[in-house]
């Protein structure tokens, strides 16, 4: 068992890193689901889809979608190499099907798990600094078929979204790396020390300290998605703050 004592010590960070991290995701994965729906309209798809990496293997997660299957595809697993989109991800090129019955590389699985009839799609690559993070995809056209096949001037447009969401995506990577942080110190933790450590949780998350710190990092969330001048303000003002921390703490005789 864990010592009582230690056990505060040891889980301050880890609770404070997981609520920080649910922060920043959480707008994260709401700018990218209102951005498949603006573009989803200015291509006249019916259904559009973010597509990320899931594990090193090549294979994809659904991260986010809008459209009629949403809800089921959110999470769906795409295997390494599998479907169009494992193709764009893999091949690093835009890819534009007006007809998946005769595309060899369809993967019929993600319709068989939502129910959805996919008849055409576009898919275009995530890039970020050189690196290809993921896939934006839409699906069919808006109304009845027979469909028009998609166009290369909106595939010109996908790839102009899929910048943006690239963007947003790399973000999300970034702060979910926090959060499986915290659930690997979970799963490293004896099984006798889980109930100890979730009640503590359950108590710094209900402590005006703990809320005034995620108030405190939602200011920040807000100040820095405003520009890089206001990043750089604030970036100034908090290294002055630990600073004048650091000065107060190794000067005894000095009372606040």
């Amino acid at each position: 068992m864990t010592d009582a004592n230690e056990l505060p010590v040891k889980l301050q960070r880890l609770i404070e890193t997981i609520d920080i991290a649910n922060i920043l995701t959480e707008p994260l994965t709401q700018s990218i689901a209102n951005l498949l729906q603006v573009s989803a309209a200015e291509i006249n798809s019916d259904e559009a889809s973010v597509l990320i990496r899931d594990g090193d293997q090549g294979g994809l997660r659904f991260l986010s979608a809008t459209g009629e299957a949403a809800g089921k595809l959110l999470n769906l697993k795409v295997p390494a190499g599998k479907g169009i989109a494992g193709f764009v991800l893999s091949s690093g090129q835009p890819m534009a099907v007006s007809d998946v019955g005769e595309e060899k590389s369809f993967y019929p699985e993600v319709d068989k798990s939502t129910g959805y009839s996919t008849q055409m799609i576009l898919a275009t690559p995530l890039n970020y600094k050189d690196e290809i993070i993921g896939v934006l995809e839409y699906i069919n056209r808006r109304g009845d078929p027979p469909f028009e096949p998609f166009t290369p001037v909106e595939m010109d447009k996908a790839a102009l979204f899929a910048e943006a969401i690239a963007s947003l995506v790399n973000a999300y990577e970034s702060a979910k790396l926090f959060r499986d942080f915290g659930e690997k110190v979970f799963e490293g933790e004896n099984k006798d020390d889980i109930a100890d450590m979730r009640n503590w949780l359950n108590a710094r998350r209900d402590s005006a300290e703990h809320r005034e710190m995620l108030d405190l990092a939602v200011l920040m969330r807000e100040i820095a998605s405003r520009g890089e001048g206001e990043r750089k303000i604030c970036r100034e003002l908090l290294e002055s703050i630990l600073r004048f921390s650091e000065s107060k703490s190794e000067t005894s005789f000095v009372n606040f």
